[in-house]
């Protein structure tokens, strides 16, 4: 059984489900709810609580999730789920990298903590002008897609208002992304600024960060050059010379 909680006007929308799941249940309760949500706003935020006497679905309501989540592929924003059952939340924590939204598992009772994880801010981009074209992009905490859109418009500006562009990239207290929407807005924010780009410095704090250097060169015909957290100064001033 699936039982909607919330309205589809509220910031989240809120799924009890209990007993055994079935197709009739996708068919006249989740799929309207998620298809009216979608048509008030471009994505939406859901939070799913399975209880102790959630049983599991049938085999037509595995086919009913799998069509659900692939015609709104796109239109989920966050997704948290509240459950004690051990495989489920096993299936869910294997199969999230491949969602296109963060998605986060909390225990039974921690309701509030799951509407908190779904209204807060993940993370954040910090832009400072260095002066003289160079513009120091601090990337903090995990960020989602929301995060891209918002600065998009500042370094729009920051371009128009500079005759070069040299990139300081600082990766000290960056934790990943959420989900692949946020990886993929990344990326097309690199494809779409790529060629103004004169120079890249990346610091960072973590193994995995230095190959950041090598996947730029993949994006960015310029110099890229890799920095341990300990030499932020280095990196600026390898980036404002010449």
């Amino acid at each position: 059984m699936i039982e909607l909680k919330s309205t589809p006007g509220d910031a989240i929308l809120e799924f009890n489900i209990s007993g055994t799941v079935t197709d009739e249940d996708y068919r006249d309760v989740l799929t309207p709810a998620l298809e009216k949500a979608m048509q008030d706003q471009e994505h939406i935020r859901v939070l799913v609580r399975a209880g102790d006497d959630f049983e599991g679905y049938t085999l037509e309501a595995l086919a009913a999730d799998a069509r659900v989540g692939l015609r709104h592929w796109r239109g989920f924003d966050r997704v948290a789920l509240v459950t004690d059952t051990p495989w489920l939340i096993r299936s869910v924590k294997a199969f999230s990298v491949f969602f296109p939204c963060p998605v986060m598992t909390f225990a039974l009772g921690q309701e509030d903590d799951a509407r908190r994880w779904l209204t807060e801010s993940l993370g954040s981009i910090h832009q400072t002008d260095l002066g003289g074209g160079a513009l120091h992009v601090q990337l903090l905490g995990q960020l989602d897609s929301a995060v891209y859109a918002a600065e998009r418009e500042d370094l729009d500006a920051f371009l128009r208002a500079n005759d070069r562009f040299r990139l300081l990239l600082d990766l000290r207290e960056f934790d990943g992304w959420q989900g692949l929407d946020a990886l993929g807005a990344h990326f097309r924010l690199v494809r779409d600024h790529h060629g103004l780009v004169e120079r890249v410095a990346i610091v960072g704090d973590k193994a995995w960060q230095a190959m950041a250097q090598r996947i730029g060169r993949q994006f960015i015909d310029a110099p890229v050059h890799y920095f341990p957290a300990d030499e932020f100064e280095g990196a600026k001033a390898w980036l404002l010379a010449g």
